[in-house]
């Protein structure tokens, strides 16, 4: 189980994530004061190489609710069974205030791993209102930590930050975003931020 906080929206994403092979699957929730109080409760499924299969999704505020199922497959992207041309050529999804759709892309080009940058088109679902727009992004591998950790720099539009990756692919900080939460032993001091039971193959 991963738990972010999330600065952006005063809350906090939190995921169950499993990965056999190249495949990852998981099942989440996050809650939000902005822009609005809200949740949000989602399952995310790839085929191999990390590929985005499909997210379900609902959404819940105080005057509204929404769902959302969003697809790929050969054929490409469908919105709640609608066609959605304007994705074509895209493999990930980037759910807003959820790090752990950062994973897909860093995971699939090896990102956390060497050096390297991918011009990448997104399907964008901005929360709560579960609209899909696409988005260009750009990942580049900036430099290696200790313990298979790196740097890798993020970047939308004028947006851009330098997210800290564990060896595992997946966001501990991410500046102006939100950060990871880690446990902490009896004797209060700070365990090791890997998830455990979810590294790949």
């Amino acid at each position: 189980m991963l738990i972010w906080a999330i600065d952006e929206i005063a809350g906090f994403d939190v995921a169950w994530v499993s990965i056999e092979g190249e495949r990852l699957t998981a099942e989440g929730q996050q809650s939000g004061l902005m822009p609005m109080p809200y949740w949000v409760r989602y399952r995310l499924e790839t085929t191999e190489r990390f590929v985005t299969k499909r997210m379900t999704i609902e959404s819940r505020w105080e005057t509204g609710e929404a769902k959302l199922d969003l697809r790929r497959d050969e054929g490409g992207w469908t919105v709640d069974g609608e066609s959605r041309a304007d994705l074509e050529g895209a493999f990930d999804l980037d759910l807003a205030g959820c790090p752990l759709t950062n994973t897909m892309p860093i995971l699939r080009h090896g990102l956390h791993a060497h050096h390297g940058g991918r011009d990448l088109l997104m399907a964008f679902i901005e929360v709560p209102s579960l609209r899909v727009v696409p988005s260009r992004q750009r990942y580049t591998h900036i430099r290696a930590l200790q313990g298979g950790s790196a740097i890798v720099r993020y970047r939308s539009g004028s947006f851009e930050s330098d997210l800290t990756i564990d060896a595992n692919g997946f966001v501990v900080d991410y500046p102006q975003l939100g950060h990871r939460l880690v446990a902490r032993s009896s004797d209060s001091s700070v365990r090791a931020a890997g998830p455990g039971t979810v590294r790949p193959d």
